[in-house]
């Protein structure tokens, strides 16, 4: 790989380096300007046009290996996959920070969820629903000591992507992991105890009845009352997006 190229000039010190050369890589290799197939710089090779240290050049080959982009080979270096484009869906927690992402999410959720909750009123079984109480009755004692019941708010969503019967619904789930639940990464300063004890009330009430609707087998009630209660915190991140 010449060392001419513009994309492989030493990297700027303030950002992190590791970051820096994930994407750099990672724009190389979906521009197609490394090859599928062609073999990587070596370690000493990326060190020197980098700029960078040997440790940040195994992370970020590590890295890009998690994510499909590239394979290594015992004793050869690293290749470029020979189909970078079939990469894993991720989502970056970091990213989840901001209000944007997070509103971005709850839509992919509403959509997802919303059909889960369908799915689990046709197929749900008597220990699915026992899964369900047990996540509520945890969301109630959360409530009971000022804890903000993230756990148990992601253990109710879990059942039900269980309660499909499709194990597709439970791994997204499980792949988004707690960061579905937004209080999760963002924090509401301006939120006294009180009305954050409202608030998660509230949220208990609407996992009651996407409950309900499901032990009913009362498809579209599910589907609508699972769309009602993320809608509703998409609300309210949009709200302090606009108060933010």
């Amino acid at each position: 790989m010449p060392t001419s190229s513009s994309a492989f000039r030493p990297l700027r010190p303030p950002r992190n380096l590791t970051s820096e050369l994930i994407t750099r890589l990672t724009e190389e290799i979906t521009a197609g300007n490394l090859a599928p197939g062609s073999r990587l710089p070596t370690e000493q090779e990326m060190m020197a046009n980098f700029g960078v240290s040997r440790t940040v050049v195994r992370e970020a080959i590590a890295v890009l290996r998690a994510e499909g982009l590239v394979e290594t080979r015992q004793g050869s270096g690293a290749f470029v996959s020979d189909d970078p484009r079939r990469r894993p869906f991720r989502i970056d927690p970091e990213g989840l920070q901001s209000l944007d992402e997070v509103l971005n999410v709850m839509e992919l959720r509403i959509a997802v969820e919303s059909e889960a909750a369908g799915l689990a009123a046709q197929r749900h079984s008597r220990a699915d629903l026992a899964r369900m109480d047990r996540t509520i009755s945890a969301f109630r004692k959360a409530i009971a000591r000022g804890d903000t019941a993230v756990d148990a708010d992601y253990d109710f969503h879990a059942a039900i992507g269980m309660a499909t019967g499709n194990t597709y619904f439970s791994q997204f789930l499980g792949f988004l992991g707690r960061f579905i639940i937004p209080r999760q990464t963002i924090h509401v300063d301006a939120e006294d105890a009180e009305s954050r004890k409202a608030y998660l009330q509230g949220v208990l009430e609407e996992h009651l009845k996407i409950r309900g609707a499901i032990e009913a087998g009362d498809v579209d009630g599910a589907r609508g009352a699972m769309r009602s209660h993320l809608e509703h915190g998409a609300e309210r991140y949009k709200h302090l997006a606009r108060s933010g």
